[in-house]
């Protein structure tokens, strides 16, 4: 299934091994893992994080929910499945999955879907219309970074802080120094809500924040810096013990994003977007590449941030009029969320709201030889 500006084969939890143990070598050979290439010719991915990704749906865990949903990041060159954390944009894809797949039975001509995400432990409500009692796809919704339009889904992710680390601040500071090996001190801002994020201003890196991701993937030394900060906010946020750690296996959290006031920037597509259509401009970074557009996940923890005092976010965001709509510029346009936060010395993050869109591209059965299962 596409979801969002994602991609991932969608798994029922009934037909994999009952011990998580057994799992990754399966969706390693599906996807096509480890691959020296980077293109994981030999299975599902794509070659780079948004398509290199596994989504398992199951019966409900908890008693608020309609089903559980585990999201796994799948690194492209390592044998490795991340767990850490959840996946925004493949969330959008659960509802529709569990009506089609009679899962949940809703009636009329839209579905509320309560989706339990056992990486976070946190709950992510889906409402989307429906067609002849299935998801509906078609729409006039515009998702940027997806060609045409579909069904618009609507996503609440409730409570969304500390999903990770327990704590929206995991660190109890807005905004604080790191010591990073070979670069010195770099102020940055550490934040956990529905992923945990490290944001840094992207002048303190040289950038405008306006740059395209085939600029920033071509400067190596750029990208060895970012990790750098990247894998010691982890020992930081509390994620890796080591920054070495960090970088070995927990490449998919903490994510980065550099931010900069809204400025007029070329797309992707070639397009202008417009300073007045954002409220800061974002470049976020994953599996130590940078995004064509921002992981929605970072998209709502970068949202959160904007309306936390103190933040680094919160100091080049413009306010907005509603005081909850924030609009983030990426390389592929914007993104509007709204993020409802409680102030404060303490502060919690109430609920974020995206719109996404998604749609089954396939289904059948994924081949896996013998020789890399497990247990085989």
């Amino acid at each position: 299934m596409r979801g969002g500006t994602s991609r991932a084969p969608v798994f029922h939890r009934r037909d994999l091994p009952q011990s998580r143990a057994d799992w990754d070598s399966i969706f390693l050979a599906a996807i096509g893992s480890p691959d020296p290439n980077g293109r994981q010719l030999d299975g599902l991915g794509g070659g780079i994080s948004s398509l290199s990704k596994i989504v398992v749906v199951g019966p409900p865990s908890r008693a608020d929910a309609d089903v559980d949903y585990t999201f796994g990041q799948v690194l492209v060159g390592e044998p490795v499945v991340d767990y850490s954390g959840n996946c925004g944009n493949m969330s959008s894809a659960v509802g529709p999955f569990a009506v089609d797949e009679g899962l949940v039975a809703p009636s009329g001509d839209r579905a509320t879907v309560r989706i339990h995400n056992t990486n976070t432990s946190k709950m992510i409500v889906a409402e989307f219309p429906l067609r002849g009692g299935r998801a509906d796809v078609e729409g006039d919704y515009e998702l940027l970074g997806v060609a045409g339009r579909g069904a618009r889904i609507r996503l609440e992710f409730l409570e969304p802080g500390g999903a990770v680390t327990g704590r929206l601040l995991p660190t109890g500071r807005a905004r604080q120094a790191l010591s990073v090996a070979g670069l010195g001190s770099i102020e940055v801002s550490l934040v956990d809500a529905t992923n945990p994020c490290v944001f840094l201003a992207a002048a303190a890196l040289g950038l405008a924040g306006t740059e395209l991701p085939e600029a920033i993937e071509r400067d190596r030394v750029l990208l060895n810096k970012v990790e750098a900060i990247r894998a010691t906010a982890a020992v930081a946020m509390g994620i890796a013990k080591t920054p070495e750690a960090a970088s070995r296996s927990l490449q998919a959290n903490p994510k980065i994003v550099l931010v900069a006031p809204p400025a007029d920037a070329t797309t992707l597509s070639g397009a202008l977007v417009g300073a007045g259509s954002m409220d800061l401009t974002v470049r976020m970074l994953s599996m130590g590449r940078p995004h064509r557009a921002v992981a929605l996940t970072a998209a709502m923890c970068t949202a959160v941030a904007a309306r936390v005092d103190g933040t680094i976010v919160h100091g080049v965001a413009r306010p907005s009029a509603s005081g909850a709509d924030v609009r983030l510029g990426h390389p592929s346009g914007t993104i509007d969320l709204a993020a409802r936060v409680q102030g404060g010395a303490d502060p919690t993050a109430e609920s974020v709201i995206v719109y996404r869109t998604a749609r089954r591209l396939m289904e059948g059965s994924i081949l896996i030889p013998g020789s890399r299962l497990r247990n085989a």
